[in-house]
């Protein structure tokens, strides 16, 4: 791939402070969210509620986390665009990440007031700065290239992944070997992913820079944020393609968030992992991913991202299935590892698609409605297999099977998108 020294691209080394952010955030959504701190909640620190009840905790916390950024982050890209302060509010959203992360080691057996006010103030900032950092992809590259440089973040976010559970699995094996029981050590895993956050986050905050000329150069800032969401909302009809797609998103995202919160529990409660097993699995399936990113980002840019997005969309159906079958950890290793490319392909073609459908000077405010798409998801999709996980008495294999809906019907929204008509109308407004 081209970065930078050429027309349309900004400097490579804003290109790859950009993609770095992907970086260093990972390590939250994989310790924290998916492989180490999801477990650890279910099983130790509201272990008091049972299975079904502690899931249903978790999914619950999740879900009003999500709804926090569902009506906050439209208007913080509003906002943003407004006075262009897209940068300011990206260093605010990663520095309160990191000390609430960091805050979350003091969490145990017990504690669960404490966790959930922690877990949705981390996650709040964690999903907020997702946005922002999102927003300034329409600015680095050209309109036929954003496939490429979404797939190089995603990419390294999965490296990133990789690497912060890399260190906390030998921070467990270091513990274990010292006689400390692996419940015992696990807070030990969040001081990690916050130190690594805080430093590799620094090329990104330093040189990353905020192109768009402030819209709104004076005035309240929040009341430019609501002027500019209610022109958003009257002229919605000039963006059909983005309408459908952000419907879209919603549908088949809240199978992919059910996934990434709830999948290290699904290995524990129902395929018999342990602790550590988990962390390998998930070490795993982040070189899947960044593979399947990787691929898919170029494949996108060749074929479209409607098409590429297609595919992921049933590779994601097919793992599902063979999860929810599997007997063995064998077979579920081979579904996790399928789940992974998937998952990889997926979320960096939607990034995709949404940039070529801002336009110029509205990325902020039009990804904010992206987040609201994600983020609407992430309440239905992990609440729904929490309220079903507890209706069926910690049934996790029904639960999973009702999440592969959301991606057959995401698939069957996906055909009435026009990529080209969408670029179109973007480069109109």
């Amino acid at each position: 791939m081209n970065l930078g020294n050429a027309p349309g691209w900004a400097p490579r080394r804003e290109l790859w402070a950009w993609a770095f952010y992907d970086f260093a955030n990972s390590g939250y959504a994989t310790v924290v969210l998916t492989a180490v701190f999801n477990a650890y909640f279910v099983a130790v620190v509201a272990a008091a509620y049972g299975p079904g009840g502690a899931t249903l905790l978790w999914t619950g916390a999740i879900a009003f986390a999500n709804a926090i950024v569902l009506f906050s982050g439209p208007l913080i890209g509003a906002v943003a665009d407004a006075r262009a302060m897209k940068k300011t509010f990206l260093v605010i959203t990663t520095l309160g990440c990191v000390v609430l992360t960091a805050g979350l080691a003091a969490v145990g057996p017990g504690d669960v007031v404490l966790g959930v006010v922690l877990l949705v103030g981390s996650y709040v900032m964690f999903a907020s700065g997702e946005n922002l950092i999102s927003a300034f992809l329409p600015e680095l590259a050209p309109p036929e290239a954003l496939g490429r440089l979404s797939a190089r973040g995603w990419s390294l976010g999965y490296v990133g992944g990789l690497l912060v559970l890399g260190l906390c699995l030998v921070w467990l094996k270091v513990a274990e070997g010292q006689g400390i029981e692996t419940t015992a050590a696990v807070p030990g895993t969040l001081l990690i992913v916050a130190v690594a956050f805080a430093l590799a986050a620094l090329p990104t905050l330093f040189w990353l820079r905020d192109r768009s000329p402030p819209a709104e150069p004076s005035g309240v800032a929040f009341t430019a944020g609501w002027q500019r969401l209610a022109l958003t909302w009257r002229q919605a009809h000039l963006f059909p393609d983005l309408r459908r797609f952000l419907v879209t998103l919603a549908v088949y995202h809240a199978g992919i968030q059910t996934v990434v919160v709830l999948a290290t529990v699904y290995a524990q409660q129902v395929m018999g992992f342990g602790t550590v097993e988990s962390l390998w699995l998930i070490l795993v399936v982040n070189i899947t991913a960044a593979a399947g990113a990787l691929a898919f980002g170029h494949l996108q840019d060749r074929i479209g991202s409607v098409p590429a997005l297609a595919l992921a969309l049933v590779l994601w159906l097919v793992a599902g299935g063979l999860a929810w079958a599997a007997e063995g950890q064998a077979q579920f290793w081979v579904a996790a590892n399928l789940i992974g490319i998937a998952m990889g392909a997926s979320q960096s073609a939607g990034r995709a698609l949404v940039g070529r459908f801002s336009p110029a000077g509205r990325t902020a405010e039009f990804f904010g409605l992206w987040g609201v798409a994600v983020k609407l998801a992430a309440i239905i999709g992990p609440l729904g297999y929490g309220l079903l996980s507890f209706v069926t008495g910690g049934d996790h294999r029904t639960a999973l099977l009702s999440t592969l809906a959301f991606f057959a019907i995401g698939l069957l929204l996906l055909r009435g998108i026009d990529e080209r008509r969408g670029m179109v109308a973007a480069g109109r407004a």
